[in-house]
């Protein structure tokens, strides 16, 4: 059963109220006691499961080389993982058709793989200054929500759009808000990646989670998506991370090269993956690799290894 349309002001007025429940007591206490500095105290990397983003692959997928129905069988065979998550453009004439969607899931299940979430691009602003146009981005996902519950998934992940900031939100809101009731209906929640423009943000981006005020929607911390200036990460990547896990329903690790030692050479990943289990994080972690040092296959392994050499180990500060 569908909700009962509100309009704005009646939204608004809900997302404040459910912005003070979110604060108080829609986060775990895990998560709620978690130090948002980004500076963790030394101590035990906790536990948390791998999976694979389907972005990792993007050339192998974009040239042919790799079918979207085979990506759980090689994400099993050729990279040990537990779970897989899609992106939308690589099936992108599919979320409705019911046989390819089975035959997906089935693929999957086959080779003892979840499936974890989709990421959805190209579907519209859900920030722009139009109430037409936000409303047409909604009507848009809705139907990856819809793919995302036949898969077995849990979540979708959305791009918020490129118009909104830290105090002005309330577009954004009403639109992601509609998203999130639709998501809550069919048990998938709406999660938000920082993936450049506002959503890089962390103001801007945790403005907007607590306007919309529901634990349906969350976040999806990158630990490598921030501004930089002349290479350089503009903001405090850790802290920023930190900031975002008490809303976090996913995690993508973000890679590019690796040292002799196998440690990520830009991000540190110990301190980061301490920050992730702190705030009391023990789901998917997707690896995400987009260097260009190593070709996509050996980026995707260093990465599983580097997780899985982190993971239980102890991180010193």
């Amino acid at each position: 059963m569908h909700s009962r349309p509100l309009d704005r002001r009646s939204f608004l007025r809900g997302a404040v109220a459910g912005g003070a429940l979110l604060g108080l007591g829609m986060r775990s206490p895990l998560a709620l006691a978690a130090d948002l500095s980004g500076k963790p105290r030394p101590g035990k990397i906790g536990d948390y499961k791998i999976s694979l983003a389907q972005w990792s692959l993007h050339k192998a997928l974009f040239s042919g080389k790799l079918d979207n129905l085979d990506f759980p069988k090689v994400a099993r065979e050729e990279y040990g993982v537990d779970g897989v998550e899609y992106v939308n453009q690589f099936f992108k004439d599919k979320p409705r058709d019911s046989a390819y969607l089975k035959d997906l899931k089935k693929r999957a299940a086959d080779h003892g793989i979840a499936n974890v979430l989709i990421m959805i691009d190209g579907e519209g602003d859900l920030s722009a200054p139009d109430k037409a146009a936000r409303d047409q981005a909604v009507e848009n996902h809705k139907k990856w929500v819809d793919a995302a519950a036949e898969l077995g998934c849990h979540a979708i992940r959305v791009n918020t759009g490129n118009h909104y900031g830290p105090t002005d939100v309330a577009d954004a809101a009403e639109a992601c808000g509609a998203l999130s009731a639709y998501g809550a209906e069919r048990k998938i929640h709406v999660i938000c990646e920082n993936h450049g423009g506002p959503s890089s943000n962390p103001d801007a981006l945790l403005a907007l989670i607590k306007a919309v005020g529901s634990d349906n929607f969350g976040t999806l911390p990158d630990f490598g998506n921030f501004p930089k200036n002349d290479g350089q990460y503009a903001i405090d990547v850790y802290e920023a991370i930190a900031r975002m896990m008490p809303f976090a329903k996913g995690v993508s690790a973000k890679s590019y090269d690796f040292d002799e030692q196998g440690n990520e050479s830009n991000l540190d990943f110990a301190r980061i993956m301490k920050i992730v289990t702190d705030a009391g994080y023990n789901g998917f972690v997707g690896i995400e690799y987009e260097g260009g040092r190593l070709s996509e296959s050996d980026g995707i392994i260093a990465t599983r290894k580097l997780l899985e050499k982190l993971r239980g180990s102890d991180y010193a500060g």
